[in-house]
């Protein structure tokens, strides 16, 4: 049970920040570097994880640890064929105007629900903490980053309708304009990092509008 526990942790703590060294690793998870190297080491047997060298300015290439295409496949994609299958079936019978109608439909109900969550927070600090929250319950895995007291950074790490998305981008662009509309107009809310450009992840810059 200990040996999938440090699997998974080991898989999580990649998903999360990207490409690491075995040292950068045993410092997050609290192991020796001997013991994250055995971890990865079997882990990339089981094609989970590869590396490569990435040049230093002093010393020697590091050797960078990072999730493969099958160890990406390890996070829940909200059951991505069956829901691909519903969308190619709305827009063969109602057409293109269907499927918008249901995304239409999809983004009130998501927009209500996180207004109503966010309504009861004071500042922008608790708002972005409790958006993270709702967005790893429906396996995002969200973080948050400030960047100074008037903004903050909503990082998501996993995309779990990632197929979904790369089969109709509309639902990317509803989930924009979902946020743009929870922090109402003295925001700005922009897309910085995106997983369908080829960065590894979405990151979302969201910043309180202050007139001078």
């Amino acid at each position: 049970m200990e040996q999938i526990k440090n699997i998974d942790t080991i898989l999580a703590k990649l998903k999360s920040q990207g490409a690491m060294t075995s040292g950068e690793l045993a410092r997050e998870l609290v192991m020796t570097s001997m013991g994250a190297r055995q971890h990865l080491l079997r882990l990339e047997e089981k094609n989970l994880v590869g590396h490569f060298l990435q040049r230093a300015e002093v010393g020697r290439p590091k050797k960078m640890w990072q999730l493969t295409e099958l160890g990406h496949k390890r996070f829940p994609d909200r059951h991505a064929e069956l829901t691909l299958q519903l969308i190619e079936s709305v827009t063969n019978i109602f057409g293109e105007q269907g499927l918008e109608q249901v995304i239409s439909m999809r983004e009130k109900q998501i927009l209500e629900k996180y207004q109503a969550a966010l309504s009861v927070c004071s500042d922008l600090h608790d708002k972005i903490e409790i958006l993270a929250l709702m967005r790893s319950q429906e396996g995002y895995m969200a973080s948050t980053e400030k960047v100074s007291a008037i903004e903050y950074l909503l990082i998501e790490s996993h995309c779990p309708i990632c197929a979904v998305a790369n089969q109709c981008q509309n639902f990317c662009r509803s989930e924009l304009m979902i946020f743009q509309q929870c922090f109402g107009e003295g925001f700005a809310v922009e897309r910085s990092e995106y997983l369908h450009s080829g960065d590894r992840r979405c990151v979302y810059r969201i910043r309180k509008i202050v007139n001078i």
